[in-house]
Order: C-alpha cells, then sequence, then structure tokens
C-alpha cells in the first residue's frame, strides 16, 4: 500500500521465510524488519499517512495485546501537575498532544513547539527524560510496555534554539508552559546561572513576572539543553564519566578524567559530519540492554570517532537532529543553498549526509557488529513472536 502510494520513496519489504527459521534467521528477519522500518520513516510524509499510521498502529497493539478500548491518561506538567484525558487506548501521540493542548487552551498553530516525552523521577530526586514519543506512536501502549520502569508521560518544549521561545510568548497557555519548565531546569540545577542572576530570578518569580524571567533566563547557559543521565564516554581516554547537555548547536560534556580531573568540551554540531545508535545487548541477565551512540568530529582537522554510552541515545540522536532541521530551517530562509544527500539503503551505505559545501551531518545506523535498533519510534519489533516474523 505505501508503494502504490509513494511509488520509489518507499524501499521494498523484505522477503518473508516461509520455511521454519532458525533462531539466526529469526535475528536476520527481525533485523530487517527494524531496518526497513527505519529506512521508511525517514519521509514525514510516508508517517503522516493514514496508512502508515493504520500499519503501525495494529502492530503495537497486536504485538503488546491490547485492544482499542476506553482508559484514563495522565499527561504531567513541568510543575507535577497533570492533566487527566479521556481517551481511546489507540490514540496516537499527535491526537494526545491535541487533545491536551485544546484541554489547556493552546492555539493549534503553536502545537507544533511542544511534544510528549517518557521520563522518569528517579530516586535521587533528578529528572531523567528517557525518550521523546513519535508522534505515531501509541503513549497508553508504550506505558503499559514500560510498567517496570515506572515512566511517565510528559509535555516538553520541542525546539534546541532558546530564541524560539519568543514566537511563544503571546499565548498565556505556551509562556506558562515555558516559565514551569524554566522553573523546574533552575530546581533542578539544569540551568547555571550566576548568584546574581539568580537572586534576579528569585525577584521576578516572586512577583510571578513570567515574561521577565523567561527574557532573563535565555541569557543564561544552559538554558533550552537536554541534560542526559551521567554516562561513559572514550574522549580523551577510555572510560570517562560524563555529564552532557545537549542544546544551542553542540554537544557539552563535562568529562571526569581517570585522574579525577574534570575537563569541560563543546562539540560543535556543525563540525560534526555523521553519528549512529548501536545496541550492544544487555551485559547480564535481566539487565536493560547497553546502547552507544557514536559520532565522527573534526577536531582540529583530523576525523575522530567519540563514543558516548547511555541509555538515553536515542533521546540524544532525535536531539541532534533537531538542531540539523533548525540549522536548515535558518539556512533556508537566509538564501543558503543546503544539499540533503540521503543513502540508498542503510546497510550498503556507511553515510547519509547534509552538505553545505562541507558535510556537516549524518545519521545512519550500522549493523556491522550488532544487532542495532532503529530510534526510538521503531523498538517494537523485538516482541513479536518467532512465528509472526
Amino acid at each position: 500500500q505505501l508503494r502504490h502510494l509513494f511509488g520509489s520513496a518507499v524501499p521494498a519489504f523484505p522477503p518473508k521465510f516461509y520455511l521454519a527459521m532458525t533462531k539466526s534467521m529469526a535475528d536476520e528477519r527481525r533485523s530487517q524488519l527494524e531496518q526497513y522500518l527505519q529506512n521508511v520513516t525517514l519521509d514525514s510524509n510516508i508517517t503522516n499517512s493514514d496508512v502508515f499510521i493504520g500499519f503501525f498502529r495494529k502492530l503495537q497493539q497486536d504485538t503488546f495485546e491490547i485492544q482499542t478500548q476506553g482508559a484514563f491518561l495522565d499527561v504531567y506538567l513541568a510543575d507535577g501537575s497533570n492533566i487527566r484525558l479521556d481517551i481511546q487506548t489507540s490514540d496516537t501521540a499527535q491526537r494526545i498532544l491535541e487533545v491536551t493542548f485544546c484541554k489547556m487552551g493552546l492555539s493549534r498553530e503553536l502545537i507544533k513547539y511542544f511534544s510528549l516525552f517518557f521520563f522518569q523521577d528517579r530516586d535521587d530526586g533528578a529528572l531523567s527524560v528517557v525518550t521523546k514519543v513519535a508522534e505515531f506512536e501509541l503513549p497508553y501502549v508504550s506505558l503499559q510496555s514500560m510498567k517496570e520502569l515506572h515512566c511517565k508521560l510528559g509535555i516538553r518544549k520541542w525546539y534546541m534554539d532558546p530564541s524560539l521561545d519568543t514566537r511563544l510568548m503571546d499565548c498565556r497557555a505556551s509562556l506558562n508552559l515555558l516559565y514551569m519548565q524554566a522553573i523546574q531546569e533552575v530546581k533542578r540545577n539544569w540551568v547555571k546561572p550566576t548568584e546574581g542572576q539568580m537572586q534576579e530570578l528569585e525577584f521576578l518569580q516572586k512577583n510571578e513576572n513570567k515574561a521577565k524571567f523567561l527574557e532573563l533566563i535565555r541569557e543564561m547557559r544552559f538554558y533550552g539543553y537536554v541534560r542526559l543521565d551521567p554516562c561513559i564516554c572514550d574522549y580523551p581516554e577510555e572510560g570517562c564519566s560524563a555529564d552532557i547537555y545537549v542544546g544551542n548547536n553542540e554537544i557539552n560534556c563535562c568529562i571526569k578524567l581517570p585522574t579525577n580531573q574534570t575537563k569541560e568540551v563543546s562539540f560543535k554540531i556543525n563540525r560534526l559530519r555523521s553519528w549512529q545508535v548501536t545496541s550492544l545487548g544487555a551485559t547480564k541477565d535481566g539487565e536493560e540492554d547497553t546502547l552507544e551512540l557514536r559520532f565522527e568530529y573534526n577536531d582540529s582537522g583530523t576525523w575522530q570517532w567519540i563514543i558516548l554510552y547511555t541509555k538515553q541515545a536515542f533521546l540524544l540522536s532525535s536531539c541532534l537532529k533537531k538542531m540539523i532541521s533548525e540549522q536548515m530551517m535558518k539556512a533556508a530562509k537566509g538564501g543558503q543553498k543546503m544539499e540533503i544527500k540521503m543513502p540508498e539503503s542503510t546497510k550498503n551505505s556507511k553515510k547519509s549526509s547534509i552538505q553545505e559545501k562541507q558535510v556537516i551531518h549524518s545519521g545512519f545506523i550500522s549493523r556491522k557488529r550488532f544487532l542495532v535498533r532503529p530510534n526510538e519510534d521503531d523498538c517494537v519489533f523485538e516482541k513479536i513472536r518467532e512465528e509472526d516474523l
């Protein structure tokens, strides 16, 4: 059906084995299906089509054996409050977002600046943003499949350029959402104000001057960034721990060296050529899969691969894609020409790239060494029984 609608833009569906499959054959089939879905979801025209949404809806519901029926779903805001929705279990994230914002009185034109996320409140009081929810994903079904992680569904702004705040200031509902998230990030020490700036913020918060509060906080370090949980990296040497902030066209890493010294490094997005997310499997029985995101970076004229071992690899990948898309929009408005070169197949191609005189980005997935999960939107195939493949 997709090929009938979109022609050659849709890759050929992987052939099915009709004889009894061995475990290795089933793993290969699962890998092919994951890769197919990864390739298909590169095109937003396809993922927004009724055919694709219907296919993915059925796939999720069948995989987790959840029938369409009425249910309640809580959507959390940054201040800890929640909005309870009366939904269908088959409602997509886009539908959930639209209904939530309708209840809040947010203009439909501004919905594109926000998204749904799964997050966890950790035992130590820290907030962990697990992943962004895909527009065609079924949040109710996903939450049921993630019960052991104790995740919540929440709304956060979804752009990496802090200056875009200005487009949301004239709407009371969007202003309130930005204000709640900004206060949360200050309390959790995601934003790094000076002592004087902190006093000004406290004064503005006490007087409920939300617009001035947001105007001031945009000047502060790491405002508008996504903070990842502490992770392990191989830069500048193996086994270093790192605190990572992603935003404003950089990956900022505060790295703790084996000598207990700290080093702050900023990886600029325009010097990053390519990246890939890889699943390394569980290190021990019962543990979650280990993920890595590696990116190719131009360090003083030399290209090198830098690896981050983080469970939030898919979230980081989404942030990189978002920063690239925002750069492309700015370039288009400025009249700069940017060429997008996509691979014919992620299995046979080393990279895809966005070029502006030189290559500045590539998002791809390699299956050379490991069975790799596709992006955060496409991980359902692992749950399918072998006889269904």
